[in-house]
């Protein structure tokens, strides 16, 4: 009879595990998106004519984090997880220096339209045309992933700005947002509870938007925890530093996030749930202005800036042609929604979603 009871054990432990590993085959995506930052930050590094400008107050400290003698030496400074891992890795679209352009279809160019854009495929510029806390009418692809048997109950969104909610639409969608200044609920770990306790009793710039780091942990503990195959991760400081002016900031900011980002990927390389089966796509919602003057600040984007239609974008995941930097192409934001779902093996309604996937995968 004991011999029984063990091999019966054995038997629903092996079919346990197998239906996990079969289930978990399904490849796993992590979207980032950084908040307004600039392809010319990300290709050539830290703008020198900013460096040399009112908006910076440290230009010493900044010169010598950030300046090197050339500009792949510059921006390698500045993003090193990019130039690293990525370009040698993975793919960066966007260079303009190089004909490589990602560019926004909708016509608003700020926030809640580039992630609209971003996450639904398409642009809406007749009902989305404002930041509003206004509820999403349109489908993302987290609610789209979450609509299926392979994905349900296993997607989350982690935001910096507080309309995440919104714009994902948690209520309709049934998946779970972090964003802003909301404590993690449910089932909580110590770390967890310690970021509660924490992230109101750090420097609060802008009630609208927490630190990046808080996101990044909230993020990092739920994939620990929960094991989720799709994900997106919204950093937002790049953005509001670079509206209040503050050039010092805004280049920290976005060297942190770089690292913030090199931190992820090393998680997922060390766990065997994600590792070798997990893509990471990131891209920002908009540009911004190149220069100082009026129509053209680099603390500046809309429709009335030039250049704030331009942004880029980067993949990394273990399908994917090791090609680096693009050159002579156009790609669109609108393209990132049907190549994740393209990425995640599901099947694209072209009615809904008209763009082309890119097509970024080892032939």
């Amino acid at each position: 009879m004991k011999t029984l009871f063990y091999i019966s054990i054995a038997t629903v432990l092996f079919t346990s595990l197998t239906m996990k590993a079969q289930q978990d085959t399904n490849p796993n995506v992590i979207l980032i998106t950084l908040d307004g930052v600039r392809w010319q930050d990300v290709f050539t590094g830290i703008d020198t004519t900013l460096l040399n400008s009112s908006y910076t107050h440290d230009k010493q400290l900044l010169s010598e984090k950030f300046v090197g003698t050339s500009i792949e030496e510059n921006r390698t400074l500045l993003m090193p997880f990019f130039w690293n891992t990525i370009a040698k890795q993975g793919q960066l679209h966007g260079n303009r220096n190089k004909d490589s352009k990602v560019s926004l279809t909708n016509k608003m160019l700020f926030s809640y339209p580039g992630y609209n854009e971003i996450l639904t495929g398409w642009a809406d510029d007749a009902t989305i045309d404002s930041n509003d806390k206004i509820y999403n009418k349109n489908v993302t692809l987290l609610e789209l992933a979450n609509s299926t048997e392979a994905y349900k109950g296993k997607v989350a969104g982690f935001g910096s700005w507080d309309v995440f909610p919104f714009i994902i639409n948690d209520k309709r969608s049934g998946v779970p947002v972090n964003a802003g200044y909301m404590d993690a609920i449910g089932n909580l770990t110590d770390r967890e509870q310690f970021l509660n306790e924490i992230q109101r009793q750090a420097p609060i710039i802008w009630e609208s938007v927490r630190l990046d780091v808080f996101t990044h942990q909230y993020a990092k503990e739920y994939l620990k925890k929960k094991h989720p195959k799709v994900v997106y991760i919204s950093y937002g400081e790049t953005d509001d530093f670079a509206h209040d002016g503050h050039f010092d900031f805004y280049m920290k900011s976005l060297h942190t996030t770089d690292g913030l980002i090199a931190d992820l990927w090393n998680y997922v390389q060390s766990d065997s749930f994600y590792k070798d089966n997990t893509y990471v796509v990131i891209t920002t919602d908009h540009g911004r202005g190149d220069g100082i003057e009026e129509g053209s600040k680099w603390t500046s984007h809309g429709s009335d800036v030039v250049g704030a239609e331009h942004t880029w974008l980067a993949i990394l995941g273990p399908d994917v042609t090791a090609s680096g930097e693009a050159s002579n192409e156009q790609l669109y934001t609108n393209q990132i929604a049907p190549t994740v779902l393209k990425t995640l093996n599901m099947k694209i309604d072209s009615n809904k979603m008209p763009a082309n996937s890119i097509d970024f995968k080892r032939p």
